[in-house]
Order: structure tokens, then C-alpha cells, then sequence
């Protein structure tokens, strides 16, 4: 039996994959790739999920892939040198990827990762951008050359930041 108020409960409610797929389309990571070519990445990333309070990796860990999130907050910090106390360097939302350099480089994490709140990601390993890049090489290169222009506007703006500060009081 038909009823238009059980027939409503859920119709708003987007599938997992559904927002799995919005959630890489929006990445400017993936910018430039077709509707086609982003299922296929969708085929290609791992659903994580971490509990309030929970690392999803500290820093100095070995870099192996960037995350994405789909729901929840992270905090990116670093522990000061001097006291040992942590300083926020910035907090992420739904939408916001980070760790994206380690899809070029296995160096080392910069920074920890901190879920302050129950959080889904998205995470797409270096392995799996290797085995893109190895199986679709133009999917693989328009990923690079993303990953690329993303680090090189960071770097702009952190130079920006950097100059700012040593000019401050000259």
C-alpha cells in the first residue's frame, strides 16, 4: 500500500555513493574530469571513518594519500618545538580535502590530522593514483596536473604570508 507520508521520509536522503560522487566532483583536485572519468576514481577510494578525538595520521607518519570529507570536521595541527603544545594551523569541513601532497611525494606528514568530531573521508592513495595513472594515463595526468596547480597556489599564498610577516615591522 501506497502512502504519501512513508513515501517522503527518506526521498531527500542522497544514497552514500551518491554523495560519494558529489563530494569528488566538487574536489578541485579532480577538476576537468568528465562525469565518466570521476566514477571511475569513485571506484578507486576507500569510505573511512573516525571517531571524535581519533588521529587519521600524525605528523611525521609516512605520507600515502590524501582524504576528503564527506561529513565531520579535522583539524590540521602542529606541536610547537619549544613547549610541546599544539597549534591549530587550520580546521576542515565537510567538502575540504588535505593531504593531497602525498600523492606526489612520500615524505614525512607536516602536520597531524585531528577529528574533532565524528567524521567520514574519502581517502585516494598514492598506490591507486600510481595504478590510475598506469591504467587511464589522461585521467591519471589531469589528477597530477591538479595536485600540482593546488601545492603551487598554496605555496603562493604561504610565500604571501611569509613575506607579510618578515615585512610587519619594517
Amino acid at each position: 500500500m501506497n502512502s504519501p507520508l512513508w513515501d517522503n521520509i527518506f526521498k531527500n536522503k542522497k544514497s552514500t555513493k551518491a554523495l560519494e560522487f558529489e563530494a569528488i566532483k566538487n574536489a578541485n583536485i579532480f577538476d576537468g574530469l568528465k562525469n565518466k572519468e570521476l566514477k571511475f576514481v569513485q571506484t578507486m577510494v576507500y569510505l573511512r571513518k573516525f571517531n571524535k578525538g581519533e588521529y587519521i595520521f600524525k605528523k611525521s607518519n609516512p605520507g600515502n594519500g590524501m582524504y576528503i570529507i564527506l561529513k565531520g570536521e579535522v583539524q590540521i595541527i602542529d606541536k610547537n618545538k619549544k613547549d610541546q603544545k599544539q597549534n591549530l594551523l587550520t580546521t576542515l569541513v565537510d567538502g575540504e580535502f588535505f593531504g593531497e601532497l602525498s600523492l606526489l611525494d612520500e615524505s614525512p606528514r607536516s602536520a597531524s590530522a585531528l577529528c574533532s568530531d565524528y567524521t567520514e573521508t574519502l581517502g585516494f592513495f598514492r598506490s591507486d593514483l600510481l595504478d590510475i595513472t598506469n591504467r587511464k594515463p589522461l585521467i591519471g595526468s589531469k589528477i597530477v596536473l591538479n595536485v600540482a596547480r593546488i601545492l603551487g597556489e598554496r605555496l603562493r599564498v604561504t610565500n604571501n604570508k611569509l613575506y607579510e610577516i618578515q615585512h610587519k615591522d619594517k
